[in-house]
């Protein structure tokens, strides 16, 4: 409920902008879909940046993906892409 306002309480000014830090961050499951879809829906005529670490909500989500270590940018393009790119594997999965 809580992830609810505070996204209703920004959607209130009507910014063009929002930044979602962490939107699904200890939620259930299926609290997690019901904001993926309302964060999509919100999408649809503004733009949103999101922090996140999940990245099956990355993957439902997002447009374009960006990575960054250690404040500098990894990779960015679409989640194929960079799921797929070799420092982003290296850095984040070890190999």
């Amino acid at each position: 409920q809580r992830q609810r306002i505070g996204i209703a309480r920004a959607l209130a000014l009507e910014p063009q902008l929002i930044v979602a830090d962490e939107p699904v961050s200890a939620l259930d499951v299926s609290i997690q879909a019901q904001i993926i879809s309302l964060l999509k829906r919100i999408c649809k005529n503004r733009s949103m940046i999101v922090i996140e670490h999940d990245m099956k909500f990355v993957e439902d989500i997002a447009h374009r993906v960006t990575v960054l270590h250690q404040g500098k940018v990894l990779s960015e393009g679409s989640m194929e892409r960079v799921k797929n790119d070799p420092k982003v594997i290296e850095v984040y999965l070890g190999h």
